[in-house]
C-alpha cells in the first residue's frame, strides 16, 4: 500500500505539535510564500512576531526531522524486528531496535484525545510498545511515504497509521495518526481481516 499526499504523515503529526499562530506563519510564509506584512494582521501580530513565529515552527519543524535510511530492506527488517519484539514482550529487544533519543508522536484527534501525545527515549517508548502488543495481530505493512510502515486494522477499517523513520539500523522516530477523521481522508480502502 502507499500513502502519498501533499503533505507527508510525519509533519502532519509534527504540525499539529506547533501553536495555532507558528502554524499558520509557518504554512503561509514556508508554503504560501505571503510576505510577513501579509501575515501579520492575520495573527494580531507586527512582521517582525510573524517572521519570528516563522522561524521558530521552521526550526522545530526541522528539528523533528531526522533524515532516514535510505536501503528499505533494512527500514523493513527493523519495524519488523520492533513487532516481533513488542508483540512477544520483549523489552530488551525493544530498546535494542530504538535509537536512545526516539520520539514518538502519536494523534488521535479530538475523539481520541487521549492518543493525542508525544513520548521520548527508548525506554519509554518501549513501554508504551509493550502495552499496544496486543495489536500486533492487527498490523499490515505498508509503505509510508516511501519508508516502512504498518497499518494496524480491526474488523475491516483502519485504526491507524504508523510511519518509521529508521536511522543508523534504528527506529529514530514513530509518526502515528490515530484521528478517525485523518484516517477517513486518507482514503484508505477497506479491509478485511
Amino acid at each position: 500500500m502507499l500513502l502519498a499526499g501533499s503533505v507527508g504523515l510525519a509533519l502532519m503529526v509534527v504540525l499539529e505539535s506547533l501553536s495555532p499562530t507558528e502554524r499558520i506563519a509557518f504554512v503561509l510564509y514556508d508554503v504560501f510564500a505571503l510576505p510577513f506584512d501579509e501575515i501579520a494582521p492575520l495573527l494580531d501580530k507586527t512582521p517582525a512576531a510573524a517572521r519570528q513565529l516563522a522561524s521558530r515552527a521552521r526550526r522545530r519543524v526541522q528539528g523533528r526531522a531526522p533524515a532516514p535510511d535510505p536501503d528499505p530492506v533494512l527500514q523493513r527488517e527493523v519495524v519488523d524486528a520492533f513487532f516481533a519484539a513488542s508483540r512477544d514482550g520483549h523489552f530488551e529487544a525493544l530498546v535494542a531496535v530504538l535509537h536512545p533519543d526516539v520520539v514518538l508522536r502519536s494523534d488521535g484527534g479530538t475523539a481520541r484525545a487521549r492518543h493525542t501525545v508525544v513520548l521520548e527515549g527508548a525506554e519509554t517508548v518501549a513501554s508504551q510498545a509493550l502495552a499496544f502488543g496486543r495489536l500486533s495481530p492487527f498490523v499490515r505493512r505498508a509503505l509510508v511515504n516511501g519508508a516502512a510502515g504498518v497499518v494496524v486494522i480491526a474488523e475491516g477499517r483502519p485504526l491507524s497509521v504508523m510511519a518509521f523513520t529508521v536511522t543508523g539500523g534504528r527506529i529514530a522516530a514513530t509518526d502515528v495518526i490515530a484521528d478517525p477523521d485523518r484516517l477517513r481522508a486518507l482514503g484508505l480502502a477497506s479491509f478485511e481481516d
